[in-house]
């Protein structure tokens, strides 16, 4: 099998700053390396102590974040005015692009992610002949968040790619609720399955039945964990067997905490902030029960690395993971409802033994996979490459790289 040369071009990637930031879109890379070659480019936002030209490309150095995947960043000069910012970022991702090239990479396909990165890169594709794959994560569709600028960029990247590959049913369908037309597939998120299984029998025996939600604590509070924590105050009333770890950093934390205090939760919740990925899965193997309580969620990658660890999911109706999440894995509550989260925790508790956690792990690992998406992925690739040489010929490259 033919090994291709794919660039992924993304707004979003783990960096120094921001570790976990678009952690996912490095899961996907990894699973595309399986099949292909893979060089990333990472579009940073402005940076005026970073860059003081038009421009500027680093190679990533550090492995802890690359993950042994070549990765350049760009950073546009910052503007005051968007619309032409916009310009010079667009300007500084063809820059790097041709960089690229020239340092001896020139790739068979472009995967962008995220609307804002597929803008150049269907650019790029339209320019250079390269078809595009364009993947989409974000909750500001389904949250209805997009501006006007914003929506005029997702419409001009998804109509112009070969492709758009959004995670989950539920996010194509609050793209299409835009008014945007595009050629969809579903491409879900990945799950590291040799970091995330299950924990032998032995290990989940003890006296408490541990709770474990697992969230970005930012002040949009979008993740649910208040009405979480509320459902644990209310369980509390009929049982006090219910341990709940909050693994999560970020600005609404202390709000949380605070909250916690007020409901008189005590020591049956443990925030434990930001916590490496092997930390997080050895949670998830000890956990009896993962809940997802968000508001919206396109994919829900915690909830797959939960069920790869064959840990049943208690999850809101948010968006991704209901399409996922069936009742033989978990079970599906409605959102924004402290009375049906605790219902919900209630009936897992007293039901765990329904669940087979070497049926979950198995039934995530068929979905999930490295293995699994990154072949799906390379089959895309081949179809898009096979559509494009039909329609344009059998060499659609130009000589526009040089």
């Amino acid at each position: 099998m033919k090994r291709l040369k794919t660039l992924f071009i993304t707004a979003w990637y783990p960096d120094k700053e921001s570790p976990v930031r678009g952690v996912f879109v490095r899961e996907h890379a990894k699973a595309v390396q399986l099949y292909d070659g893979v060089m990333v480019l990472h579009c940073c936002r402005p940076d005026p102590e970073r860059n003081r030209r038009l421009w500027r490309i680093e190679r990533e150095s550090d492995e802890a974040l690359t993950a042994n995947i070549p990765t350049c960043r760009v950073w546009p000069l910052p503007f005051p005015i968007p619309k032409l910012w916009f310009v010079f970022y667009v300007w500084s991702v063809w820059r790097a692009y041709r960089w690229i090239v020239r340092s001896g990479f020139r790739p068979d396909v472009i995967h962008a992610h995220v609307y804002e990165a597929a803008v150049p890169a269907v650019l790029i594709g339209r320019l250079c002949g390269i078809p595009v794959i364009a993947a989409e994560h974000s909750t500001a569709f389904p949250r209805r968040a997009l501006k006007r600028l914003e929506v005029w960029k997702a419409r001009l990247a998804f109509r112009w790619a070969d492709l758009v590959a959004p995670v989950s049913r539920s996010l194509q369908k609050a793209i299409v609720g835009y008014g945007i037309k595009a050629r969809f597939q579903i491409v879900p998120n990945v799950v590291d399955t040799r970091l995330f299984h299950p924990a032998p029998v032995s290990q989940r025996r003890g006296q408490w039945r541990r709770l474990l939600t697992v969230a970005l604590l930012s002040p949009a509070h979008t993740k649910g964990i208040s009405y979480l924590l509320r459902a644990l105050a209310q369980l509390g009333r009929e049982r006090q067997d219910g341990r709940l770890d909050v693994v999560g950093d970020g600005p609404a934390r202390k709000d949380y905490v605070q909250l916690a205090q007020e409901l008189d939760l005590g020591d049956r919740v443990t925030f434990h902030g930001l916590k490496p990925k092997a930390y997080v899965a050895e949670l998830m193997r000890t956990a009896d029960l993962l809940i997802v309580p968000s508001l919206f969620e396109t994919f829900s990658v915690v909830a797959a690395e939960a069920l790869a660890s064959g840990t049943p999911v208690l999850t809101t109706r948010c968006g991704g993971p209901e399409e996922f999440v069936t009742h033989r894995v978990g079970l599906v509550v409605p959102a924004a409802s402290e009375q049906a989260l605790c219902e919900g925790i209630n009936f897992m508790l007293n039901n765990l033994g329904r669940f087979d956690r070497g049926e979950i792990s198995r039934y995530a690992n068929e979905l999930f996979s490295p293995q699994r998406v990154g072949e799906k992925i390379h089959k895309v690739y081949l179809a898009c490459l096979a559509d494009r040489r039909a329609r344009h010929g059998t060499s659609s490259k130009t000589a526009i790289h040089s």
